[in-house]
């Protein structure tokens, strides 16, 4: 991975946290659990993909560890959302 790549892929992804932060402060407290089943699925094929290139062959350990980060991140918001979606859910269970 040559210098300039780095640099681009760089930018994108201080880009991407900016623009992510940004849009995550906007959101109401209403749409915050459908949002986060939403949030939940695009995680989902963030881990298949971020799988698929930890387990290429041959691209260095460049790749292997941030494909690495990738699976741990994508994992950390699955399970996350998953825990705040059903804390939610069970706010409106009926008391016995």
């Amino acid at each position: 991975m040559t210098i300039d790549v780095f640099l681009i892929c760089l930018t994108i992804l201080t880009l991407a946290t900016f623009l992510g932060l940004e849009l995550i402060t906007k959101v109401p407290p209403t749409l915050h659990t459908p949002l986060m089943s939403g949030s939940n699925a695009i995680s989902g094929i963030t881990i298949i993909g971020a799988i698929l290139v930890a387990g290429m062959q041959g691209k260095g350990v460049f790749v292997a560890v941030f494909g690495l980060l990738a699976i741990i991140f994508a994992m950390i918001n699955v399970v996350g959302g998953f825990m705040v979606t059903n804390r939610m859910l069970s706010m409106f269970k009926r008391k016995d």
